[in-house]
């Protein structure tokens, strides 16, 4: 990548924190944008994502990871990212908030090779992987938030990931647009603390944070 290019990418991280109302340090979008140097130079031979550009990485993986942080409890916590895949929201997550405890767990051992790759490279402590499918995962402790990124519809994210939800924790998935039908097929244990409308620099399209937790 010349010299242009990688200013241009790190302009457009830049420019979308800014609209996200993020603050990080240099250090923190330096690795950002080493995930994606990473991801780019994984994916021509793994086929990891099906953005292959930088420039679009930026919002699609980085920005669009990003989005929910304001959203989401503004102190230490232990989060679990399901169908973590190339790492999003997980591992720009895990750079934003360094004091947080990640988890990414996917069952695929081409992405989770990627992932160990890339903790180690970027240097996150506060970053575990498992390759593990989601309903065999038996963790220690649960997790404040469980987290996912297309991973599958609400009922079913539930239904796989309540054996690992600490008490007072919740769900926070990540979806498109406005999940009305899925919200109306959750089980009656669980309720919709809320739902967010997300603003995406760069990212044309419909996003939302939904909050779910346990009826008590």
């Amino acid at each position: 990548m010349t010299v242009v290019a990688e200013k241009k990418l790190a302009d457009t991280l830049a420019q979308g924190l800014l609209a996200l109302d993020l603050t990080l340090s240099a250090g923190q979008q330096e690795k950002l944008l080493a995930y994606v140097g990473l991801l780019d130079k994984w994916n021509k031979t793994y086929s990891l994502t099906a953005i292959r550009e930088p420039e679009r990485m930026v919002p699609h993986h980085l920005l669009d990871s990003l989005a929910p942080l304001s959203k989401l409890p503004n102190q230490a916590l232990r989060m679990l990212d399901v169908g973590s895949g190339f790492g999003t929201p997980g591992i720009p997550l895990a750079i934003a908030r360094p004091d947080w405890q990640l988890t990414l767990l996917d069952s695929n051992h081409k992405k989770t090779t990627f992932l160990r790759q890339a903790i180690l490279e970027l240097k996150l402590d506060n970053v575990t992987v498992v390759t593990d499918r989601v309903e065999a995962y038996q963790p220690e402790a649960g997790f404040q938030i469980i987290t996912s990124r297309a991973f599958s519809e609400l009922a079913e994210f539930v239904r796989l990931t309540t054996h690992l939800l600490a008490e007072g924790g919740e769900w926070a998935a990540l979806k498109g647009v406005y999940p009305y039908e899925e919200i109306a097929l959750l089980p009656a244990d669980v309720y919709v603390v809320g739902v967010d409308s997300l603003a995406v620099p760069g990212l044309d399209a419909e996003r939302h944070l939904v909050h779910v937790a346990k009826v008590v």
